[in-house]
């Protein structure tokens, strides 16, 4: 049962963070901290951006928590592993799949990465803070599935 719940715990955390992750984009770096994320926006030639201090920010939590959860042997440690989970799957879709920041991963052309690289590209679309959609990560809202052939595989 312990273990059930733990991987509980750690799902949960991960979905979560999806809006935590919209709900940060939108508000925090499309709003106050425009000043890290306009980079991302903006047209670049080197491979860094201000904008992936977003990382470190959202690292710190789960490193604090993995720590805390050892520690204290307690289930703090199962919520920083699902906080690292949704990095990880972050990474991977938005810097990999979609932006191609690390040149692996390149011809995947399945629904999902149609999906996100549409609805992605409509973000990107407004150069300014303003008047931008599809703030998540992750998950990919319906209108742009709605557009997608979903018969393709991996």
């Amino acid at each position: 049962m312990n273990i059930l719940m733990n991987v509980l715990i750690v799902a949960v955390t991960f979905f979560f963070m999806e809006f935590v992750a919209w709900f940060t984009h939108k508000y925090v770096m499309h709003g106050f901290m425009w000043f890290l994320h306009r980079d991302h926006h903006e047209p670049h030639d080197s491979f860094l951006e201000k904008n992936d201090w977003f990382s470190v920010f959202f690292a710190i939590p789960s490193a604090l928590l993995w720590y805390f959860g050892v520690i204290q042997n307690n289930f703090l440690l199962y919520v920083g592993i699902g906080i690292a989970m949704y990095g990880v799957a972050y990474f991977l879709v938005h810097d990999v799949i979609v932006h191609q920041r690390v040149k692996i991963l390149k011809r995947w052309n399945n629904a999902y990465v149609r999906a996100i690289r549409r609805a992605h590209k409509i973000h990107h679309k407004k150069l300014a803070k303003d008047g931008a959609e599809s703030f998540g990560f992750v998950v990919v809202p319906k209108k742009y599935w709605e557009k997608t052939n979903s018969n393709s595989l991996l």
